[in-house]
């Protein structure tokens, strides 16, 4: 009980230590947050070394073809993007609808309306490029139907809950995973967008479907697919792109209409092979400092 009390009042003492210099970075200009970005990536990745060994054998077990060269080459871009990344959830404290909607473009947001305008719920699946906490910003900003994300809560309550007020500053709708189906049942037959992330690392367990990605064998949870049966909502695939420093691009791909047709891990192989192509075309973007293969 004690021991309990004392870790809670840490992580109060932690938050409000940490609050002000959150602040102060996210109220900085985009031009000397990136400056900043670029003296954290060298204290990170050039001085301590933050999980290189891991970076580098995944990029290099995901591409046997390249060379040596080219494997750091790609690792260095990563480095870069990752801190960037990490200065850019900060700056969503004080970011605006008027500049997400300048950094962030959907190109074909009109393809999610043709189906919400008629009532009916789609599931957006999306890998972890980055940065995909901007998309769910720029979603919940553009569409005037919910954007739902499954979100797992953290430990330290009080910076749960400054997270949750950050990613559902435009609205969106954040579900504690533990609470997923019964606030899925509570949309069902409503115009929404449910966005899953479908690149975790699943653990080995019945419930996951192996394929191959990446040029290794991998598992993934079928979150997604049985998600879109349970709801019979069609899926779409979020294709986010990094077009320059601090701007991006996404772009739903079909993948399936009527899930309820397809064949047990036939949607799981779709959006699996459509993120692999993503990488393939912007490899720097993707999170390979997960350890994904255990």
């Amino acid at each position: 009980m004690f021991a309990a009390t004392k870790f809670t009042a840490l992580n109060k003492v932690s938050y409000y230590l940490s609050l002000p210099v959150l602040y102060l970075i996210a109220l900085l200009p985009f031009p000397i947050l990136y400056l900043l970005s670029n003296c954290l990536k060298f204290i990170i990745f050039d001085i301590i070394g933050y999980r290189k060994e891991v970076i580098i054998t995944n990029l290099k077990n995901s591409f046997p073809y390249k060379t040596e060269q080219e494997i750091q080459q790609i690792a260095n871009k990563f480095y870069l993007n990752f801190t960037d990344m990490l200065l850019e959830c900060v700056k969503m404290l004080t970011l605006s609808r008027k500049q997400i909607a300048e950094r962030f473009i959907i190109t074909n947001p009109e393809y999610l309306l043709t189906y919400q305008d008629k009532g009916k719920g789609l599931i957006a699946v999306v890998g972890h490029m980055i940065n995909w906490e901007w998309a769910g910003l720029i979603q919940s900003h553009n569409s005037p139907y919910p954007a739902l994300v499954i979100y797992k809560p953290l430990k330290n309550e009080k910076f749960d809950e400054l997270v949750l007020k950050i990613r559902s500053k435009f609205n969106a709708v954040l579900i504690p995973m533990k609470q997923t189906l019964r606030k899925l049942i509570s949309y069902r037959d409503k115009p929404f967008l449910l966005i899953l992330a479908g690149d975790q690392y699943p653990g080995k367990k019945d419930s996951t479907y192996k394929t191959t990605f990446l040029n290794q064998p991998t598992h993934v949870f079928m979150g997604t697919e049985k998600t879109a049966k349970m709801m019979n909502c069609p899926v779409v695939f979020c294709d986010i792109r990094k077009t320059e420093r601090g701007r991006y691009k996404v772009t739903f791909f079909p993948l399936v209409e009527n899930p309820n047709d397809t064949a047990e891990g036939e949607i799981t192989e779709m959006h699996i092979n459509q993120l692999e192509k993503a990488i393939n075309e912007q490899p720097e973007i993707w999170l390979w400092s997960h350890r994904r293969w255990k």
